[in-house]
């Protein structure tokens, strides 16, 4: 599995470089951000709308692997 469950003894580091550059973007944030914000930090072209697509589905990933949270208004954290 290219992105692995979050549990206890797996570490970040043990993601794909470009996860790693999304969490760290995620958690540098002040808040809850958008996928477009995080694409602006990790270098996504965020102009289109179409663009932040893929970058929203690894974001997505993320969260169903357990490593950040989705709140219900589309905006992804860290998980606490």
């Amino acid at each position: 599995m290219l992105i692995p469950h979050r549990e206890p003894g797996v570490e970040e580091d043990s993601l794909p470089w470009d996860y790693q550059r999304i969490i760290t973007a995620v958690r540098q944030a002040a808040g809850p951000v958008m996928a477009r914000e995080v694409g602006e930090v990790v270098g996504v072209d965020v102009s289109v709308k179409a663009k932040p697509e893929p970058l929203r589905g690894k974001l997505v990933r993320l969260v169903d692997r357990g490593w950040l949270r989705k709140l219900p208004d589309g905006r992804f954290t860290t998980r606490l």
